[in-house]
């Protein structure tokens, strides 16, 4: 980890594209400045990883209901398939 200190309307440059600008200081906190391009994501780290939660769980799948799932549409593709032959 790099540690630094800046000052006042003071910036850090990253990787070219990217700018940090200290805005405002006081006792217990800082107020940054991001500019950065628009397809660089920048998030606070508690939303960040609510994101992170809500993606896990979203990928988290029932195989049950899956199986369910491709059962029901086998018997719709069955029963649709044997209408058309009736029809023919």
């Amino acid at each position: 980890m790099l540690i630094l200190t800046r000052k006042l309307n003071q910036k850090l440059i990253i990787d070219d594209n990217i700018e940090i600008v200290i805005l405002e200081s006081s006792k217990n906190s800082v107020k940054i400045g991001v500019r950065a391009p628009k397809g660089v994501h920048i998030y606070r780290e508690e939303i960040y990883n609510e994101i992170k939660k809500s993606n896990k769980q979203a990928g988290n799948l029932d195989i049950h209901a899956i199986d369910n799932l491709g059962a029901g549409s086998k018997q719709t593709s069955f029963d649709f398939m044997k209408k058309l032959q009736k029809n023919d």
